[in-house]
């Protein structure tokens, strides 16, 4: 766990499917005007129990790290994760976050992305971190440029979003210790 001053962070276990099929469910059409297109299988307790498995095992196999949002009672109220971890010459990762709609505005994604850059940073040895975001999603790249993160450019047709390529607003940090 990596607490925070509002929220803690923690990989997400197998005892959190229920809790992570709740927050896409009631989130369903706020997240999925900026996710990837999903089935309908998606929005089942397997579904999600292969995603946590697949978690774990992408952890162990260094490819990403994924962790929910919780408020100190312990609520789940969000994801976020570092995927695409690539090692080499480069040492960087993509980071995704999610957060449930009723808590936006709040600070809490920006005090998760905080939390989990540092342990990029210091734990992981990244020395780079991107995020892609629609242009039109203006409290996302705050969140972004509130955690330190700079604007590149943008990506033209980049991500396939509800059946259409999307463009996105490149934004990175790099670790200030590299």
């Amino acid at each position: 766990m990596i607490k925070g001053e509002a929220i803690y962070i923690r990989p997400v276990e197998i005892e959190d499917a229920a809790a992570l099929l709740d927050l896409q469910t009631k989130n369903r059409g706020f997240f999925e005007k900026f996710a990837v297109d999903r089935d309908k299988n998606f929005y089942t307790l397997e579904s999600q129990l292969e995603r946590i498995k697949r978690f774990e095992e992408d952890w162990k196999n260094d490819q990403s790290y994924n962790f929910g949002i919780f408020q100190d009672n312990g609520t789940l109220i969000g994801t976020i994760n570092l995927f695409q971890v690539l090692r080499g010459s480069l040492q960087s990762a993509f980071i995704g976050y999610f957060l449930d709609k009723k808590y936006n505005g709040k600070g809490y994604t920006t005090e998760a992305v905080k939390l989990i850059v540092e342990y990029a940073f210091s734990q992981l040895k990244l020395h780079r971190i991107e995020a892609g975001v629609m242009p039109h999603n203006i409290g996302s790249i705050r969140v972004l440029e509130k955690s330190s993160f700079h604007k590149e450019g943008l990506a033209k047709k980049n991500v396939k979003i509800n059946g259409k390529w999307e463009d996105h607003q490149v934004l990175a940090i790099v670790n200030p210790n590299d």
